[in-house]
């Protein structure tokens, strides 16, 4: 349901604000966008064409499990480009109404590449993928601790900068317009990409001292399943010994674990901190280079 709504998303923004202005964009709807400004061949036709041959080559990196649900998302992505495409007002000259009118082409821009940097999050943070230049951004990020969006820029940099060698986009001075948007494109949709991605992964450390420790941790281990290490701790004011419940969290557990607290011990001491990275189980996993017993570098999880 939530890849068919960032689907859905994706294709509204990138119909409705990119298309009609010519801009160009990254991926794999960036490389069917330049052959349909060029010939005007359907873009549904070359996207889905494009990603049915990705979709092979990475079969045995991804697995079966991951491309049931891309072969999905490209599949159905295909289609509603073409729905979108097809409901879209066009003039007397038969060209695509422009929504926001003559000379808005940088405020087109922001709102399409916002939704459309949406939507990729949205999907990909539902183990999913619209296909393209995603399957090889995937890839990539299953085997190194490199970002979907900085994967993505470097791809994007090589389709975006193809633009300056395509004559029927007109002089070197128009293509190097369409260069130059469609390089903003690439930054605005890969930020929004990187900002929900990494929103969602942010963590939190909890620090809790109450001299109800026990059935907090209780609480907090029944009903939320989560882990809870106990600290051992000496006042030095007081000269007590004390327990500490220590927890890493996601950020949007925070409300539950608040609530939990509260209605044990209303006046617990509690710290609430930010850390940058948490790696585990249940939590992101560690993708680094070590060196084998020979003393050959290896990429491991």
């Amino acid at each position: 349901m939530f890849i068919t709504l960032g689907l859905l998303l994706y294709s509204f923004g990138f119909t409705v604000f990119l298309m009609p202005y010519e801009i160009v964009t990254g991926g794999v709807a960036g490389i069917s966008a330049i052959v349909f400004y060029a010939t005007k061949f359907p873009i549904e036709y070359t996207y889905f064409g494009i990603n049915v041959i990705l979709g092979a080559l990475a079969l045995r990196i991804l697995g079966l499990k991951f491309l049931t649900k891309t072969i999905y998302a490209f599949s159905m992505l295909s289609f509603l480009l073409g729905l979108f495409h097809s409901l879209m007002p066009v003039d007397e000259a038969g060209n695509t109404v422009k929504i926001l009118g003559e000379g808005q082409n940088f405020m087109s821009l922001l709102l399409g590449c916002t939704m459309t940097g949406s939507s990729l999050a949205i999907v990909f943070l539902n183990n999913g993928s619209t296909g393209g230049t995603d399957i090889i951004a995937a890839s990539v990020n299953k085997y190194r601790d490199v970002s979907l969006g900085m994967v993505l820029t470097f791809l994007d940099l090589f389709i975006i900068g193809s633009c300056l060698f395509i004559p029927q986009f007109g002089d070197m001075l128009q293509r190097a317009h369409m260069v130059v948007f469609g390089l903003c494109t690439m930054v605005v949709e890969n930020f929004m990409l990187d900002f929900l991605m990494n929103r969602q992964r942010q963590s939190v450390q909890f620090m809790i001292f109450s001299e109800k420790w026990q059935e907090i941790a209780n609480a907090i281990g029944t009903h939320m399943e989560h882990g809870v290490t106990i600290l051992d701790a000496h006042g030095w004011y007081t000269g007590k010994k004390k327990k500490v419940l220590c927890i890493l969290a996601k950020k949007s557990e925070s409300t539950a674990i608040f609530r939990l607290i509260k209605m044990i011990d209303p006046k617990a001491f509690v710290s609430q901190s930010a850390v940058i990275g948490v790696f585990g189980e249940g939590f992101d996993e560690m993708k680094v280079k070590v060196k084998s017993e020979k003393g050959k570098v290896k990429s491991e999880k």
